[in-house]
C-alpha cells in the first residue's frame, strides 16, 4: 500500500522544495497568480480520502505529466503542533489564513517550477471556506477575495469519497493533524462537495474497499478533462 510517508519522500527529495510556514500576523492575503499555461487539478475530500496518496502516486509514476502540490493545512498544524479541535475560534481563523497563504505560495512555487507538468494539489483554496468558523461568505470577505475568484484559479477538481464509508478510516493513525471520527470524516467530505460544487468541471469519485481502483477511476477522470 501507498503510504503518506511515501508521499512525504517524493515531496523532499523528487521535488527538493523548501515550504516554509511563516507565522506572522495575518489579516488578509493577496491573491497571488499562478503562472500562465499550467494546468492546475484539485484533489479534494473529506479525511481518508486518499487525497495525498494519489496525488503522489500519480506524480511519481508519470513525473513528466504531473507535479504533487502537498497539503497545506497538515503542514501548518504540524508547525504549530496542534489540531483543529485544540484550537479556540480565534485561532482557528488565523490557523485557516495561513493554510490560505501557503496554499497561494505552493501553488505559485511550483508552478514556477514546472515544465510543462499538470500540477495535482492535494486540497485547494476553496477548501478552506467548509472550515472557517464563521462560514463560507465570511471567510471569503476576511481573506479579501471570492468565491469566484478562487474556483478559477483551477482547472477541474475531482472530489473523492472518504474511504469512511467504506469501513477503511484509520483515523490519525496515517496523519497526526486528524480529530475527525469516522463519520465525521463522511460529513466532512459532504461540506467540502457542496464549497467546490460549482466548479464547471467538478466531479464525484466514489469510496473503494480496492484503493488501486480508486487510482484508476481519478486517472481516468483527469485525462478525460485533460482532453477537453
Amino acid at each position: 500500500m501507498w503510504h503518506r510517508a511515501s508521499a512525504w519522500y517524493f515531496l523532499t527529495h523528487a521535488h527538493a522544495m523548501a515550504i516554509r510556514v511563516e507565522f506572522r500576523p495575518m489579516t488578509s492575503s493577496p491573491l497571488i497568480t499562478a503562472a500562465s499555461g499550467v494546468r492546475r487539478i484539485v484533489l479534494t475530500g473529506g479525511p481518508g480520502a486518499g487525497k495525498t496518496t494519489i496525488a503522489f502516486h500519480l506524480a511519481a509514476a508519470h513525473p513528466g505529466e504531473f507535479m504533487a502540490v502537498p497539503e497545506a493545512a497538515t503542514q501548518v498544524y504540524s508547525a504549530l503542533q496542534t489540531r483543529w479541535d485544540r484550537l479556540d475560534v480565534d485561532g482557528r481563523r488565523d490557523a485557516q489564513r495561513r493554510i490560505y497563504r501557503l496554499q497561494l505560495e505552493q501553488e505559485q512555487l511550483h508552478a514556477d517550477a514546472s515544465n510543462g507538468q499538470t500540477l495535482l494539489l492535494d486540497r485547494g483554496t476553496v477548501d478552506g471556506s467548509a472550515y472557517w468558523p464563521d462560514g463560507p461568505d465570511d471567510y471569503w470577505h476576511a481573506l479579501g477575495t471570492s468565491r469566484e475568484a478562487e474556483l478559477s484559479r483551477y482547472d477541474c477538481v475531482v472530489w473523492m469519497e472518504s474511504c469512511a464509508a467504506v469501513g477503511a478510516y484509520d483515523g490519525d493513525a496515517s496523519n497526526a493533524c486528524r480529530h475527525e471520527s469516522a463519520k465525521e470524516a463522511i460529513k466532512t467530505g459532504e461540506r467540502l462537495a457542496r464549497v467546490w460544487a460549482d466548479h464547471p468541471r467538478f466531479h464525484r469519485v466514489a469510496a473503494y474497499p480496492a484503493f488501486e481502483r480508486k487510482i484508476a477511476a481519478v486517472m481516468g477522470l483527469i485525462r478525460s478533462a485533460s482532453s477537453k
